[in-house]
């Protein structure tokens, strides 16, 4: 739960601090590393040789140690005093008085699927969660050592959201609104199953059968060409709009899309903090 006021450290986009609901800018790019490091870890004491390594992309000065301090220091200034505390050979950022974005990204996506007998309040929580993104998960630092990991499982979380907000409003009978939107998706993501079987459920439900045949002839092709066969579903779903079956107990038989496997927090780091001297 986010209380006003509470500092936001924000990393579904450029890495930065929001403060009542002001963007603060938080220092250049290793300030913006060593912050989105302690938010990967945040309620958990991440060893400082993680974060030097993190913020110096493996190739740390001698005065790395005491630069860090130097960045933590500011950083506490612009987060507030408590927010981040040093265990033993590690520092922390606490939970208690810092939230973050990703976190509360990944809480209203879980909220969401817990809602899908409820399709409406499903699809306000899916808006709510991706509402939070503004770009890149951390910014600039998507494609360093440190991120890439946890970017991609972010960004596949992203894509999860996106298809179960589409799922929903199907189940409110917006079939017709969701059509472009899945469209341009499979031009994207065209190795996507799960968008590819919405978006043939979407054209089935909008009267436009022929054009959900196509989309099923267009998927065989595409993975055809890497050499992949589409999931059984795709028989069953082509069987039914071609004898005009009604799609819904058709939908119910197939298998639920499932975000199991992502929803995993990836171990960046795997470490016991060392002792402090």
């Amino acid at each position: 739960m986010m209380l006003p006021g509470r500092p936001m450290v924000r990393v579904l986009g450029a890495v930065d601090v929001s403060i009542a609901s002001v963007p603060v800018a938080v220092g250049g790019p290793r300030r913006q590393a060593l912050l989105a490091a302690l938010a990967i870890g945040a309620g958990h004491a991440v060893p400082i040789d993680h974060l030097v390594s993190v913020v110096w992309n493996d190739d740390p000065p001698p005065t790395a140690a005491s630069t860090l301090q130097t960045k933590v220091s500011r950083l506490r200034k612009v987060l507030g005093h408590g927010t981040i505390v040093r265990v033993d050979h590690s520092y922390e950022l606490s939970t208690d008085l810092v939230d973050i974005d990703a976190r509360r990204f990944e809480e209203l996506l879980h909220r969401a699927e817990q809602a899908r007998p409820d399709p409406a309040t499903c699809v306000e929580l899916c808006r709510q969660a991706l509402g939070l993104w503004r770009g890149r998960p951390f910014g600039d630092l998507a494609d360093a050592d440190g991120f890439v990991l946890e970017a991609l499982r972010l960004d596949e979380l992203r894509a999860n959201a996106s298809e179960l907000t589409i799922e929903a409003e199907l189940a409110l009978g917006r079939a017709e609104t969701v059509v472009a939107e899945l469209t341009a998706a499979v031009k994207e993501q065209p190795y996507r199953e799960r968008l590819w079987r919405l978006l043939i459920e979407a054209l089935a439900r909008s009267d436009r059968r022929v054009e959900a045949l196509r989309a099923c002839a267009e998927l065989r092709a595409v993975l055809g060409d890497v050499g992949l066969m589409p999931g059984p579903w795709l028989i069953e779903l082509e069987h039914a709009i071609a004898a005009g079956e009604p799609l819904d107990e058709i939908s119910r038989r197939l298998p639920d899309r499932t975000t199991a496997q992502t929803r995993a927090k990836s171990d960046t780091w795997v470490s016991s903090a060392p002792a402090s001297a």
